[in-house]
């Protein structure tokens, strides 16, 4: 029975030993399970972790939002250039003016004299060149300025009746495109030599719909019986014609002209020579093929001379 007693004395001790190791571990972990359940402020103070997708105080509304009031679409209210004399269009695009056109009106400024030009659809001023275009369920309202003049050229408010009312300024250029032909007012050909005139169109805002060739007030024919006569024309912002002729005759002198279609014809004097060396083609600005063995030799005589 002592033994016994014994025993049972050291397997309890040896229990409670276990028992105080083993439980803090316990009581720890029955905390942490008492945690996800606790109260709803006991985590308020937390820092949200980086999953937390809540909108807080602060933050961007990564949605669009639409404009409540009328605004001007800049992609469709640009700056003009006009050719003078050809009707020019001033536009400009109002968005979510909607129903408001009872209340609210969109007009036109000319800033130069700050003369009210149109209101809506009608028009306030007594020079007949402007006109105001607006078609109905329509955003664009436009300014037509009929044979527009350098003196037209400036700034134009596109302007919306709010409080206050809000504006949008649109320049207008009135350009008048140049012609020039390279190498002007005369030009010295050797007989057999190729013409080759330059004819160039600058300050266009658009590229001529044709540029006619003249041989002494003639219009030039390319397919002639003379032959060898063809045209190159290069449209861009400036536009370029090449007017070629082959054999170069004496027949072949006189004034050639280039006449675009939205621009001053520009004039050069041709002279084919017969073997002359007259002492105009010496003056600066000319130009003059030299094509026979007897003029390369003098050039590279020359040449060689100056260099030595």
């Amino acid at each position: 029975m002592a033994g016994k007693f014994v025993d049972g004395e050291v397997f309890g001790f040896f229990l409670a030993v276990v028992i105080c190791i083993t439980c803090p571990e316990y009581v720890s972990s029955a905390q942490r399970e008492l945690g996800k359940g606790g109260p709803a402020n006991a985590s308020a103070t937390a820092p949200p972790g980086p999953g937390d997708n809540a909108i807080r105080p602060g933050a961007a509304d990564p949605r669009p939002t639409p404009r409540a009031g009328p605004y001007f679409d800049l992609a469709f209210s640009k700056n003009v250039t006009a050719l003078l004399g050809k009707t020019a269009y001033l536009n400009c695009r109002v968005k979510n003016l909607g129903n408001k056109t009872l209340n609210m009106q969109v007009s036109w400024v000319r800033h130069r004299d700050i003369h009210l030009l149109t209101v809506g659809r009608y028009t306030y001023t007594s020079d007949q060149r402007f006109r105001s275009i607006h078609l109905p369920h329509t955003e664009d309202w436009t300014l037509q300025i009929k044979y527009p003049q350098h003196r037209d050229t400036g700034i134009y408010e596109c302007q919306i009746s709010t409080t206050p009312h809000m504006s949008h300024y649109i320049h207008l250029n009135v350009v008048e495109p140049t012609t020039e032909i390279i190498g002007g007012p005369d030009l010295y050909i050797d007989r057999g030599s190729t013409i080759n005139l330059t004819c160039v169109v600058l300050y266009s805002p658009e590229p001529p719909a044709y540029i006619f060739w003249n041989h002494n007030n003639a219009i030039i024919s390319y397919d002639s019986p003379r032959g060898g006569v063809s045209v190159v024309t290069e449209r861009g912002e400036t536009t370029t014609s090449f007017l070629l002729i082959q054999q170069a005759k004496p027949s072949d002198s006189g004034t050639y002209q280039c006449n675009p279609s939205n621009a001053q014809v520009k004039s050069v004097m041709v002279h084919v020579l017969n073997g002359e060396y007259p002492a105009a083609m010496q003056r600066g600005g000319q130009a003059f093929a030299l094509t026979s063995p007897v003029h390369c030799f003098v050039l590279a005589v020359s040449l060689i001379i100056n260099l030595s």
